[in-house]
């Protein structure tokens, strides 16, 4: 007879010293991680640009007390949203994910989350999600009732084109329009232009992180810009991390944004230069962790651009 397979304990991805492995009850563990909370890089890259859009408003207006909420509200929407968009990602991927061995211990292709239990909470976190939104004043709403076509759409993406992180950047930069747009109560050419930069700066990190399952994804058919890109791939995110450079100086200048800015975008290209001479495609770990890095990166742009504004 067969042994019972032993359900995982953890996501072999996360890291080891998360809080959800670590402090977590048990029941809530695996909800917990089909909303990636034991992996809050995800929330990191999906938030910073919406600080971006704080940023940029406040440079190119005034900064008020309202920002604080603004700010405050989109790091709650990241989570929950960053939440909901993983489980909906985890449901449309979990035939994928059980072929692959760095997402088979994930909790539906694992067997801990019914898919049935996992649209529930994918619901449950986007009520949240809506109702932080509405505080934000009609432009941002409108915005981010028309985000959720992205999100839809994202999962699908690397089934039909190998270009998968185009539509990643889509999706997770159109904070930067949401949050100017709660500031401002409308969109101009300073967030567009950020916008498009932060699309470049995900196609940069994510062909990074897709890198780490190349072999696994050429076996089940599964598209990327790192399987695309190959061992041109330092070539071309070097490209892609110029052309963010260049779309956010854009943005800042369209702003007018001051001394402390400029200092910020070049923490910003520093950081991503280290990222492409320290890039290995040949090795998942070093990848790995040159994505998470981004946090790093995106944060020091973020609080730059709040300083210039208050300074």
């Amino acid at each position: 007879m067969q042994a019972p397979q032993k359900t995982p304990d953890r996501v072999v991805d996360a890291p080891e010293d998360n809080w959800v492995d670590r402090l977590a009850p048990p029941a809530w563990r695996p909800w917990l991680r089909l909303s990636r909370a034991d992996r809050p890089i995800g929330t990191w890259l999906l938030l910073l640009p919406c600080w971006w859009g704080v940023g940029l408003a406040m440079i190119a207006d005034v900064p008020m007390w309202r920002d604080l909420w603004i700010a405050l509200a989109c790091g709650i929407g990241a989570v929950v949203m960053r939440g909901a968009g993983c489980t909906w990602n985890d449901i449309t991927d979990r035939d994928f994910d059980a072929q692959v061995a760095r997402t088979r211990s994930r909790p539906i292709p694992s067997g801990q989350v019914t898919v049935r239990g996992a649209v529930i909470w994918m619901a449950v976190q986007a009520l949240v999600g809506l109702a932080v939104l509405l505080t934000l004043g009609w432009a941002a709403i409108w915005l981010g009732v028309a985000s959720l076509a992205l999100v839809a759409i994202y999962p699908f993406a690397k089934r039909f084109t190998w270009w998968p992180q185009v539509f990643l950047g889509l999706a997770f930069n159109w904070g930067v329009l949401l949050a100017w747009a709660a500031h401002m109560g409308g969109v101009g050419w300073s967030p567009v232009l950020a916008y498009a930069g932060g699309i470049a700066w995900t196609i940069f990190y994510d062909t990074i992180y897709a890198h780490q399952d190349t072999e696994d994804d050429a076996l089940i058919g599964v598209k990327s810009t790192a399987r695309l890109f190959g061992d041109d791939s330092p070539r071309w995110i070097a490209l892609f991390g110029g052309l963010a450079v260049l779309l956010l100086a854009l943005a800042i200048a369209a702003a007018g944004g001051g001394l402390l800015a400029w200092v910020g975008l070049a923490g910003f290209a520093l950081h991503l230069a280290w990222q492409w001479r320290v890039f290995r495609p040949d090795s998942p770990a070093v990848c790995l962790r040159l994505f998470r890095a981004n946090r790093d990166a995106g944060l020091i742009l973020a609080l730059f651009l709040a300083v210039d504004a208050i300074v």
